[in-house]
């Protein structure tokens, strides 16, 4: 497809418009200088002419004031006519500086002046505007000689517009300025605007009847009302028969859904249409975010405009969303596999995970290792920050959750989930915020049991499948209101409060992840899919 080509001189034109239509004086001035761009429109052509010729300079002047008119088309070029130049024919245009050239508009004007014996209107013009100040001192003979018009008691036109008549001279100056303006259609920007968003949404790149943020480049996201938990498969998703999703996350503000693969691609999702986000220019030209291992885990910035991606070796990575930018590496993170990636509130820091059994705090601008949390004895397999940043919360292979000093580093909290029926220690899979209470949090162990928890290891409450054997949990998550928890476990079967069971693959299911403000989750296994599910 051949690329199609615009001048930048027709996008400031665009602007300009726009700030002339809706009354920017000042923007529409500075713009139209700094870039040496004139708009030189008028609404219309036919009715700018028949002003001119029928001298109603009340309507052509401040018409004229924004043209930029060149010197070959006129006697003389002029950088600016005072606004009490353009008061004296009642004119309300706030106008400082303009380039352009009105000599004989000027002279016109002045004569007519003396014709209808507007004597002091006339002297104003003659005296105290710089049109004629300019031509005092460039062409003295021409002054003097409407000087010496004015000073006559009496009007003679043939010694005033001498071999001419003013009529000529008005079908004349109509004709050069008329060569010089255009029409265009109003409302230019807004009406390009909205036929650039008609089509991305008929191309499927827009969610259909959303409002869209113009500025973030990003549909406005309609939260739903009531939690409920999905029940029906509205797309499957399908991974390369030697590759599956290892992670999925959705963006903060809703936008994205990115799934991390074991082939080391991060693709960016269109949850709508269950089809990869080709209005990201880096994925519609397959020049897809990668590491060269497994990429194991990925998470958001809150803002949602950085993806942070840990790989099977160690390795973190930190994208810019939009754009698919590297903006920084860091090689060796970890000496084993990453397992989780947390951005800090104010997306500063990066809280990870590992294989190596230690959490690590990054700083993004420097990439270097901040802080380190050690103590558990064997996989970290994920962290969190609490609300407010102060704690970090971790979950371990080793059967404990510890809560830490986010500052110090010190273990605050070291606490178990209780045992599995069958007897004996779970390794703690994961731990979540709880959206009803800051004092709480969500522990998935590998157990048939999931639990909300204090800080201090007290159990709240606890769900449970009721399973002995085979329906260990894998993974969970919460409902953004936390009306729901969901759990996957290793009979590929999720579970909302026990009030729905559902089978959702058909091998070991890895992990799921919910929409922030839609009820909408997203599970991923090793049959290389990835579904999404709605009520």
């Amino acid at each position: 497809m051949s690329t199609l080509e615009i001048e930048a001189r027709d996008v400031i034109k665009i602007v300009l418009q726009f700030c002339k239509e809706n009354s920017l004086h000042q923007t529409f001035q500075t713009l139209q200088s700094e870039c040496q761009v004139s708009l030189n429109t008028v609404d219309s052509v036919e009715t700018f002419v028949a002003d001119v010729n029928s001298g109603r300079w009340d309507a052509v002047l401040p018409q004229v004031a924004q043209l930029k008119l060149p010197r070959n088309k006129l006697e003389d070029l002029y950088e600016q006519v005072r606004i009490d130049y353009l008061e004296l024919f009642d004119c309300n245009s706030n106008v400082n500086s303009f380039n352009f050239g009105i000599a004989k508009v000027s002279i016109l004007i002045v004569l007519e002046m003396i014709e209808l014996r507007e004597v002091e209107t006339a002297r104003s013009i003659l005296r105290n505007t710089q049109v004629m100040g300019v031509m005092k001192q460039e062409q003295p003979e021409r002054y003097l000689r409407l000087e010496h018009l004015h000073a006559r008691t009496y009007f003679d036109p043939n010694e005033a517009y001498q071999d001419s008549t003013k009529e000529k001279r008005r079908a004349q100056i109509a004709q050069a300025l008329s060569a010089e303006v255009t029409v265009v259609p109003p409302s230019r920007l807004m009406a390009l605007i909205g036929q650039a968003l008609k089509w991305q949404q008929h191309q499927g790149l827009l969610p259909p009847g959303t409002q869209f943020d113009l500025f973030r480049g990003t549909a406005a996201m309609k939260q739903d009302v009531d939690d409920l938990y999905p029940t029906t498969l509205q797309h499957t998703i399908k991974f390369g028969t030697k590759s599956h999703a290892e992670c999925a996350r959705f963006s903060p503000d809703g936008q994205f859904l990115v799934s991390t693969s074991f082939d080391g691609f991060i693709e960016v999702w269109d949850y709508i249409s269950g089809k990869l986000k080709k209005d990201l220019q880096y994925q519609a030209d397959e020049a897809f975010m990668l590491h060269d291992d497994p990429v194991l885990c990925a998470d958001f910035s809150r803002d949602s405009e950085m993806l942070a991606s840990g790989d099977q070796y160690g390795k973190i990575k930190v994208w810019r969303i939009r754009t698919g930018q590297c903006l920084r590496r860091l090689e060796h993170a970890h000496s084993k596999g990453v397992t989780s990636v947390t951005f800090s509130r104010d997306g500063s820091q990066i809280l990870s995970t590992s294989f190596d059994s230690t959490a690590r705090i990054h700083g993004l601008k420097s990439g270097k290792l901040l802080k380190e949390f050690r103590g558990h004895s064997s996989y970290v397999n994920n962290a969190i920050f609490t609300s407010d940043g102060a704690r970090v919360i971790t979950a371990s292979s080793d059967c404990t959750v510890k809560v830490w000093d986010s500052k110090s580093a010190d273990c605050l909290q070291t606490f178990k989930p209780p045992p599995p029926l069958r007897g004996g220690d779970a390794s703690v899979n994961s731990v979540h915020l709880f959206p009803k209470s800051n004092d709480h949090i969500v522990v998935c162990n590998k157990t048939s049991s999931i639990y909300i928890m204090t800080l201090q290891g007290q159990v709240v409450k606890s769900f449970s499948s009721g399973k002995r054997e085979g329906g260990d949990f894998l993974a969970a998550c919460v409902s953004p209101k936390g009306e729901w928890i969901y759990c996957v476990g290793e009979d590929s079967y999720q579970s909302g409060k026990l009030e729905h069971l559902l089978k959702i693959h058909d091998k070991d299911v890895i992990g799921l992840a919910h929409h922030p403000h839609r009820n909408l989750l997203a599970t991923f296994g090793e049959d290389c899919t990835m579904k999404l599910w709605k009520p």
